[in-house]
């Protein structure tokens, strides 16, 4: 199989910049530690203090992009994973695309000349860390630019999408049209929620599944009953059936498909080897991409899923050593 560009992932990037502060640092921001908040005002001239810091690290993230650099991490082969996203004409826009071009992954960013690149500032003091988000330029992508012969190609080129839903407030159209493109070409969508009669894998984790059900008024919180649910709702195109993957952090991965729920465990590890869940479920799920696009049974996408997870809980932020150890 032929495996350049083939996996699409669309959403809202954003350059985490990580440095070690100290408290004096957290007071003057207004920032308490182990939390994740949106930027207002008063933190934007954070970001350029935490860049001036010696320790200052840039990873390319954002949930999407996330797990398309972990799945480009797994299948080591160069350019099998495309992205498409929207960043701003600066400095943190060039750390983006020199971050993500050295991950292998074949980055189209949509460049907005109005607004600066999206940022999450990452906070550590201790081991522990807090994460303030300003997505500024990643909340401006336009369809226009997925329009363009050279990024349409891309899309055609693909034959698996990933879409996180956190873009649907970004560009619901894009969305649209990919997810039109890929039901008329019998071509797999995982995960995006309003186009759902398109989505063949639909991923989450438990909160998300409870919360899904509660807003869909049905009366269990039982994520095996929600991952049934949500994987039986009527779909677009007959082709492919609809399989739901639902985390659990430490408890079982729950799969629901054919009208039917598998658990698979995941890898325990030890408390002291933990340094940092974030960014486990977009590596679980970028280890489960890898394989899907090598057409692999779902057990070993799940069993690649909790591998790609159980290396990154083990590092500071969304990163992964040089080359994966799996068989």
């Amino acid at each position: 199989m032929a495996y350049e560009g083939i996996l699409l992932g669309m959403g809202n990037p954003l350059l985490d910049i990580s440095a070690v502060v100290d408290e004096e640092f957290l007071k003057k921001y207004d920032i308490k530690l182990n939390n994740a908040i949106l930027a207002e005002d008063k933190h934007l001239p954070m970001y350029d203090e935490l860049a001036s810091k010696e320790t200052v690290e840039y990873i390319a993230g954002g949930a999407t992009q996330n797990s398309i650099k972990v799945a480009q991490w797994m299948l080591q082969i160069p350019g099998a994973t495309s992205y498409i996203g929207c960043i701003g004409k600066d400095k943190f826009g060039e750390e983006m695309k020199k971050n993500s071009t050295a991950a292998g992954v074949n980055v189209k960013y949509y460049e907005d000349e109005s607004a600066p690149t999206g940022t999450c500032a990452v906070c550590v003091v201790g081991g522990e860390r807090s994460l303030v988000a300003n997505l500024s330029a990643a909340n401006c992508y336009k369809s226009e630019h997925l329009k363009r012969p050279e990024i349409w190609s891309i899309v055609e080129k693909a034959k698996y999408y990933y879409i996180a839903g956190f873009f649907l407030t970004v560009s619901p159209e894009s969305i649209q049209m990919v997810a039109e493109h890929a039901a008329a070409k019998n071509k797999d969508v995982p995960h995006v929620l309003f186009v759902y009669r398109y989505m063949d894998y639909v991923f989450g984790n438990e909160t998300e599944a409870r919360t899904f059900a509660k807003v869909h008024g049905w009366e269990t919180d039982n994520v095996e009953e929600i991952a049934l649910k949500i994987s039986q709702w009527p779909k677009a195109s007959g082709t492919h059936k609809r399989i739901t993957v639902i985390t659990q952090g430490a408890d079982p991965v729950v799969v629901a498909e054919d009208g039917k729920v598998k658990l698979f465990p995941v890898i325990l590890l030890p408390k002291e080897k933990l340094v940092d869940t974030n960014g486990a479920g977009d590596a679980f799920v970028g280890g489960f991409l890898s394989q899907l696009v090598q057409e692999k049974p779902v057990e070993d996408c799940v069993r690649t899923g909790c591998y790609a997870a159980n290396v990154v809980i083990q590092r500071s932020g969304c990163t992964y050593p040089p080359k994966p150890e799996f068989n």
